[in-house]
């Protein structure tokens, strides 16, 4: 879309969703208006108030913004990345995309992948940014912007970071911040029913799905369509109760059933359409409840982000309670916390893993983990408060690009209510009294949900779309194909990791790794099957 005085071009993937609002404030400005798409809201922002407007969006994008009067070029993503925005400066050209593979399209692309990059993805399930799988491109940091000029790029500059703090405001009671959260919540499931297309929801029986489908029956009066996603013979599959909280809130409700048996096929598939590679399992669930979704609407709510505003990991809790029995160690310096999360709980495969396969942990990774557990050493907020931070740099990401990445494999856009601009400075405030409770995380959430869904309910375990990571069938399919891989010949594994490392993990390793060490590594071999890579051992320069 061109701006009104045409010096300006911008191309954008995402949404506005408090348009109409700015629109009207624009207007009250003097702005003028041939439409009523949030493109041209968004452009019309910028031209008036430049990046600052930025600050003013709730949504979800990744846009490019030229202007011909300095032949410059503003790249900007959101601010918790729910949109993905890569980019690329080779051979003289800048490129950039919300797909990565895209940019391998471009004449003399290098798609160099070094041992740092694999080791940082097993490390934190999906390379963080401003890293990509690929070692010449990129990916925006959320709430980032980045300027190009004739010259070349300058060097990407925040205009949004959350800051989780522990100054609970002393003149309100937790009641009163329990009305104050309802009524944010109000506002931005509001704004998210705005749309010209059938609306849904994922609905798992969880706290945060429910909430958001509740608000939307019982404050909207929507007939509101859920979906949910069921293994078949899995205890930890959640598909009746999903059932039961649609009949409790009054959706229609459909849901789609997965053989475990299948998953290791599912798992070659997806592999191959990944932009990137996602150690996330729950990319399979995810996948097939938005092509059910996708068969009958267009928009899905969802509740992803809830459990990183509100403290809804029991991981949380778990080292809140180791810290304090290792008071006195962390005072002599025995025990840390930083490392104590970025080994066992925060980092999927720790550093002897990593050393299995590549002897030592190359530099990335080593030096992300080092910032990781110091950002956690050398605070003095409350554990579950430090751990909400890192888990929104480092963790909501993996679940952000998952969702992003599945749901647009099947056309269809999801919109999540608890990354709102205004529910995440709420919940930046929170201490540790608002957010656990009863023996819980999310108390204050759990106070707004008690509001329509009995507290009995709401204290049932946490499972969500994730499949049984203890089920046999699961587990044996992936140790079979894993066991495959020195025969295969179509590995790839064996261009990075050396064949003596690779049969002493088949013969010593494989066998006791959970079936998320080996999802992780299948996950890689049949990814790199399907994309270019070019293998470097070491750190390349």
């Amino acid at each position: 879309m061109t701006s009104n005085d045409g010096s300006k071009v911008i191309v954008f993937n995402g949404e506005v969703y408090n348009f109409q609002e700015l629109r009207d404030t624009l207007i009250g400005t003097g702005s003028n208006f041939k439409s009523k798409s949030d493109t041209e809201v968004l452009l019309e922002g910028l031209n008036r108030k430049g990046i600052d407007f930025l600050t003013y969006i709730d949504g979800m994008f990744g846009f490019g913004l030229f202007d011909s009067s300095n032949d410059t070029l503003l790249l900007a993503r959101d601010a918790f990345g729910e949109k993905p925005l890569y980019y690329t400066f080779q051979n003289g050209i800048f490129a950039f995309s919300s797909e990565l593979k895209a940019l391998t399209l471009l004449p003399g692309f290098d798609p160099l992948i070094t041992d740092d990059l694999i080791s940082t993805y097993l490390a934190f399930q999906m390379i963080p940014a401003p890293y990509t799988i690929y070692h010449h491109c990129y990916k925006l940091e959320p709430g980032h912007t980045l300027r190009i000029s004739p010259t070349g790029p300058g060097k990407p500059i925040r205009y949004a970071h959350w800051q989780s703090t522990d100054k609970l405001d002393s003149d309100a009671s937790i009641g009163k911040k329990v009305d104050e959260l309802h009524e944010l919540l109000f506002n931005s499931v509001r704004r998210r029913l705005i749309a010209d297309v059938p609306i849904g929801a994922f609905l798992s029986g969880g706290v945060d799905s429910s909430t958001t489908v509740a608000i939307m029956t019982k404050e909207f009066g929507h007939q509101v369509q859920s979906f949910s996603v069921g293994f078949k013979d899995c205890n930890e599959s959640e598909h009746e109760d999903a059932r039961n909280m649609a009949n409790l809130l009054g959706s229609r409700h459909d849901d789609i059933m997965i053989d475990p048996a299948n998953y290791v096929d599912y798992m070659k598939m997806l592999a191959a359409v990944l932009d990137e590679p996602n150690i996330d399992s729950s990319c399979v669930p995810t996948y097939f409840v938005s092509k059910l979704a996708r068969s009958q609407v267009t928009v899905a709510m969802t509740g992803d982000g809830g459990d990183e505003m509100f403290a809804g990991y029991s991981r949380y809790f778990q080292l809140a309670d180791e810290a304090s029995a290792h008071s006195s160690d962390i005072k002599s310096r025995k025990w840390h916390v930083g490392r104590a999360y970025y080994t066992f709980m925060g980092q999927l495969f720790p550093d002897n893993y990593i050393k299995d396969i590549f002897d030592s942990v190359p530099t990335l990774a080593s030096d992300l983990l080092l910032e990781a557990r110091r950002e956690l050493d050398m605070d003095s907020r409350s554990i579950i408060n430090r751990l909400r931070q890192v888990d929104v740099k480092n963790y909501l990401p993996v679940v952000l690009a998952k969702v992003d990445r599945m749901s647009m494999l099947n056309s269809l856009e999801c919109r999540t209510p608890f990354l709102s601009p205004e529910i995440a400075k709420f919940a930046a405030g929170l201490d540790s009294s608002a957010l656990y409770g009863d023996g819980k995380g999310k108390y204050i959430l759990r106070r707004v949900a008690e509001r329509y869904i009995p507290k009995s309910w709401l204290e049932r375990p946490k499972k969500g779309f994730g499949i049984d990571p203890f089920s046999p069938i699961v587990k044996g399919r992936l140790l079979e194909e894993a066991n495959k891989l020195l025969t295969d010949p179509e590995c790839t594994l064996v261009r990075y990791i050396s064949k003596a490392r690779l049969q002493n993990l088949v013969a010593e390793k494989f066998p006791n790794w959970s079936f998320y060490h080996l999802w992780g590594i299948l996950l890689l071999d049949y990814w790199l099957r399907s994309n270019l890579h070019r293998p470097c051992r070491g750190s390349a320069q």
